[in-house]
């Protein structure tokens, strides 16, 4: 089924990433910006909202066949998950109660996990920090796919799969290429979780639990929304390590297209994000954009030139060497 991708390796560099200096420029143009950054007080209540929805479901589903069950959590269910863990991406940095309350912002994260039904919030904060700080680093940056992976999924097939299977390698890659110690909010978030998963159990029965996992595993893998994974960060264009989606997926999935602005401005809630682009058009309008997370997997797929070895990749002195 098709041609094996055209990469042998990762496009290395070696420059700085790009969005320190781009801050610094921009700020220096449009200090006004800064009036963006702080939380987000409608975010607590949105994902509070989001989560006793997928509870109100968790009772409506568990009577259901098998095949409504998963077709609801496909089209339904997972979509919410999908959006419930960017929002947990959103709480990553903060924005939910603020800098000075960072505890809570753990906490809430927490409690935005509980739908997912496989714990992640905590763990995805440790990581995520690196992603910001050492973008595309070798042995620091997880988000970036292993050798491994770019050689066994090069075929049109393979990469199907693979995109498939992107749930499982996002919570075991860490795992091989920068494993860190467990910490006492992690063993709180899967201790919350189970008695969650249980409770849910001892209510309604396996299935809404299954309603929610399968949501979760299905939608974050081949799924429309899903393309933001391949979207941002991959090198569609020689030398672009980082793109935009202007599109409405937007609105149920917290900007994160707006993915260069977010870059730039880490510390900016998501619901804002598009007003930084107004603020400073010149910075933005102009850069390469994906009008299309659907059209993003098809190319990726589709596409010789298109597959895992698709990422800019630099070395920092931080990272461990092979």
């Amino acid at each position: 089924m098709g041609n094996t991708v055209t990469r042998d390796d990762f496009e290395w560099v070696y420059t700085e990433q790009p969005h320190c200096s781009r801050r610094k420029q921009i700020l220096a143009k449009h200090p006004e910006i800064k009036s963006l950054m702080g939380p987000d007080p409608q975010l607590k209540w949105v994902v509070t909202a989001m989560v006793l929805t997928q509870v109100l479901c968790c009772f409506l589903v568990r009577d259901l066949s098998w095949k409504w069950l998963i077709f609801w959590a496909y089209m339904f269910g997972g979509c919410i998950n999908h959006s419930l863990t960017l929002a947990i991406h959103d709480i990553s940095h903060n924005v939910a109660f603020g800098n000075k309350d960072a505890m809570c912002n753990r906490l809430f994260g927490i409690f935005a996990n509980l739908p997912i039904g496989v714990p992640y919030s905590i763990s995805f904060k440790k990581y995520h920090v690196d992603h910001h700080r050492y973008l595309g680093g070798h042995g620091l940056d997880v988000d970036v796919p292993t050798h491994l992976e770019a050689r066994l999924f090069s075929s049109p097939a393979r990469k199907i799969l693979w995109l498939f299977l992107q749930p499982l390698f996002y919570a075991l890659r860490p795992l091989v290429v920068n494993p860190k110690p467990v910490g006492r909010l992690e063993l709180l978030n899967l201790t919350v979780q189970l008695a969650f998963n249980a409770f849910i159990v001892y209510l309604w029965g396996l299935k809404p639990l299954v309603y929610l996992i399968a949501g979760s595993l299905l939608c974050m893998g081949l799924h429309p929304i899903s393309g933001h994974f391949i979207a941002e960060h991959y090198m569609y264009l020689s030398g672009i390590e980082t793109y935009s989606y202007y599109g409405p997926l937007n609105y149920i999935t917290f900007n994160v297209g707006y993915h260069m602005e977010h870059h730039d401005f880490p510390s900016i809630p998501g619901s804002r994000l598009p007003q930084v682009k107004q603020m400073a058009p010149e910075f933005y309008d102009d850069l390469p954009q994906h009008d299309s997370w659907t059209r993003v997997l098809w190319d990726f797929v589709f596409c010789d030139s298109l597959g895992p070895y698709s990422r800019i990749k630099r070395t920092f002195p931080l990272a461990k060497q092979d």
